[in-house]
């Protein structure tokens, strides 16, 4: 009755209903475990058993097959790009970077594996190729550049990530500035065990056993 007779707080609850629901379909999309799922079909070993556990493309390279790596990197690439499609020409600017984030989400914690999930760059550059294509070369040859000269998989997905706010911010797209230096900051908190090897020297180097794409 209170709804029936306040249009003004139906009409509100209406939005944030919608909202939820936009940031659900995001996350139920994201959360799809490719990795999981693609090594299963494979028959090859559970990669939540190998490695560092994860279910993003360099764990999926630990297994020994390259292409079920690229094929698990794509698709995680895919979900954050499909999750925002559907938005991009609706009268709300704000509900893309809520399916965006709600792919992002997903990703890191699925619901279906106990919320425990990858580190999230693949789907990242998914949510920015939708969002900011022009940008999302950028953070690729960023990450090409670093990972040549380095051989650091994971330095070259942290820096690539940090300039991706600030080019964003540069180009006047600053509503998806805000969104990726959110994503950018959580990037770097699930990176934080290889920052430490890092700076300790004990990170794995492209080429070598430990280490992989970009789709950790």
């Amino acid at each position: 009755m209170i709804l029936l007779s306040d249009p003004g707080l139906f009409f509100t609850i209406a939005i944030l209903a919608f909202i939820l629901l936009v940031f659900a379909f995001g996350y139920l999309l994201g959360s799809i475990p490719f990795g999981v799922i693609l090594t299963r079909i494979a028959r090859t070993d559970d990669i939540r058993t190998i490695g560092s556990g994860n279910i993003g493309a360099t764990n999926v390279l630990r297994t020994g097959h390259k292409w079920l790596a690229a094929a698990t990197l794509l698709a995680d690439v895919l979900k954050g790009t499909l999750a925002v499609l559907p938005f991009l020409l609706s009268n709300a600017p704000y509900l893309p970077h809520v399916a965006g984030l709600g792919a992002f989400i997903g990703h890191l914690f699925p619901v279906w594996l106990k919320f425990k999930g990858g580190k999230g760059v693949a789907t990242y550059l998914g949510v920015l190729l939708a969002l900011s294509w022009p940008v999302a070369i950028v953070f690729c040859l960023i990450w090409l550049a670093v990972a040549a000269l380095s051989r650091y998989s994971s330095l070259a997905a942290l820096l690539a990530s940090a300039a991706t706010p600030i080019a964003l911010w540069s180009s006047g797209e600053q509503g998806d500035s805000l969104l990726f230096l959110l994503l950018t900051v959580i990037i770097w908190l699930r990176h934080r065990e290889n920052i430490a090897r890092l700076m300790s020297g004990a990170e794995g180097k492209i080429g070598s056993k430990a280490s992989a794409p970009p789709g950790a």
